[in-house]
């Protein structure tokens, strides 16, 4: 499950009646029992946990937001001007193609920059959020399998994997598992631990260690 949860809560797709493939499904499949659709991004995002955090967040880190707000308007505040500039500047009749040029520049660095700052201002919040949605998804396999077990469905599609051919409302399980995530999943702390690292990179740490006593561990040629 926290496999398929990395490209799916990537993807943050959510299923409707109309996403579905307009395909004539067989008949074997319309009469299809134990057989459910949950859209999981739609879980995590919807669940209390998460809708708690976020409230949570805004109080918690905002001095971080509000001096990315204040800094975003003043990246702002600079451009502007330059960019009015650059726009006038090519409408010219003759305009210098080298100044245009060095105009265009100038502004992408800004830009690029100030991306740079912005993003590093918020880098806890960024951090945060990832937390957050690590501990639910802790939870979230357990949360499906209760749901299935309730509504007795032995199948479960992912709603964002373009597999789906045909699902009644009858088979959709969000709501189901919205439900029972949110019973598992009351709360969730918004500040990580000290030295705390997204899964991903824990994941990515301990292959590399891996790695690195596979090979001091290889006899040395002689």
């Amino acid at each position: 499950m926290k496999n398929l949860l990395k490209p799916v809560v990537a993807a943050g797709l959510m299923l409707t009646a109309s996403a579905l493939p307009m395909m004539a499904a067989p008949a074997a499949a319309q009469d299809a029992r134990g057989v459910g659709v949950v859209s999981l991004p739609a879980v995590i995002a919807n669940s209390n946990a998460y809708r708690t955090a976020e409230q949570q967040r805004q109080t918690t880190y905002q001095a971080q937001i509000s001096q990315a707000e204040t800094r975003r308007q003043q990246i702002e505040a600079q451009l502007t001007p330059l960019i009015q500039q650059f726009n006038t500047a090519r409408q010219a009749a003759s305009p210098d193609q080298q100044a245009l040029q060095q105009q265009a520049t100038q502004i992408q660095q800004i830009e690029q920059a100030g991306q740079r700052e912005l993003q590093a201002i918020l880098a806890p919040v960024s951090l945060s959020r990832a937390y957050v949605t690590e501990q639910i998804e802790d939870r979230l396999d357990e949360a499906v399998q209760a749901a299935a077990t309730k509504r007795n469905v032995t199948l479960i599609l992912d709603a964002t994997s373009g597999q789906v051919i045909f699902a009644g409302a009858q088979h959709n399980l969000t709501q189901d598992v919205l439900t029972e995530l949110n019973t598992l999943v009351p709360s969730v702390q918004v500040t990580p631990p000290q030295g705390w690292v997204p899964r991903e990179i824990r994941e990515q740490q301990a292959a590399a260690q891996a790695q690195q006593t596979a090979q001091q561990q290889q006899p040395s040629g002689r």
